[in-house]
């Protein structure tokens, strides 16, 4: 029986109520509730219509953060273009005044630098794994070169002969 009701929904279509369309041309409705013709109810629907199909073309931002409060109902009524741009300016201006903030802050630093009052940040070189320490020589020794806590492995290289043993 679903096979009927989604070929009668295709042939005679969905109620849908155009709510808006965003900066980007993405278009919003609204479905309402409905009854169909077999006594099924179904639920209020609230989509978007995007301008570019595929799900890969989309990135983050690409519906406005007011649109899509609006879609998953954390809002009532849809925004309006005015709200949206007004958002957008605010924004753009928290983002210079963080920018400007971050220039200040920088010159702040350097100046204390100069002055002596921070110190310089350290730069440190790490070599090798934190399980396998740098002890100074690239090259490993042929015998251990020392015992107990302080013991450094070498290496082992199998003598010339071909002396097996039956």
């Amino acid at each position: 029986m679903g096979w009927l009701r989604v070929f009668l929904q295709r042939t005679f279509g969905v109620v849908k109520h155009h709510m808006g369309t965003d900066q980007f041309g993405n278009k919003y409705y609204y479905i309402p509730e409905q009854r169909t013709w077999t006594g099924q109810t179904t639920r209020e629907r609230r989509t978007v219509e995007p301008v570019k199909k595929k799900e890969y073309e989309y990135e983050a931002g690409h519906i406005p953060l007011e649109w899509e409060a609006w879609i998953r109902r954390k809002r009532e009524d849809p925004p309006t273009i005015e709200e949206i741009l007004n958002n957008e300016k605010y924004k753009e201006l928290v983002k210079l005044r963080s920018k400007e903030l971050y220039e200040k802050d920088k010159l702040q630093q350097a100046k204390e630098y100069e002055e002596g009052l921070v110190a310089l940040p350290g730069h440190t070189q790490i070599k090798g794994h934190a399980s396998a320490p740098f002890y100074g020589t690239n090259e490993p020794s042929e015998d251990p070169t020392s015992t107990a806590k302080s013991f450094q492995p070498g290496s082992w290289t199998p003598s010339d002969t071909n002396k097996r043993n039956p």
